[in-house]
């Protein structure tokens, strides 16, 4: 399905955030994990595999902007994902297992979720 320009621009975006995102899960960036409020990881296994998700669904993002078209079911999961992320985060705050800081770190996850939902609901 061809693309709007503002959806283009959004994947566009979103593809950077999730590079810059995959280098702060990556193992060795425990500095930068500390910065965005997310907890140490105990098991670099688990950071890498987290950071390789988000970094291959940032290549997608990529992809579909160039491309200029995308798939709904993938701008779907995306969607999912971006907003799971956004609850997760919140709720652990509630809990006080993480600062309020880390709620503002995964807050361009709620605009571009938001942003693939308005898509998908063609606004």
């Amino acid at each position: 399905m061809p693309l709007p320009i503002w959806m283009r621009r959004a994947l566009f975006a979103t593809a950077g955030m999730n590079a810059v995102g995959a280098m702060i899960f990556a193992p060795p960036a425990g500095a930068l994990r500390a910065l965005a409020g997310i907890p140490a990881g105990e098991q670099p296994l688990y950071l890498a595999m987290v950071s390789m998700f988000v970094l291959l669904f940032g290549v997608g993002y990529l992809w579909c902007a160039l491309a200029g078209r995308a798939d709904r079911l993938f701008i779907a999961i995306g969607a999912a994902g971006k907003l799971s992320f956004v609850a997760l985060l919140l709720w652990f705050w509630m809990e006080s297992a993480v600062p309020a800081r880390a709620v503002l770190f995964g807050s361009g996850d709620a605009l571009f979720g938001a942003l693939f939902l308005a898509w998908l609901l063609g606004f």
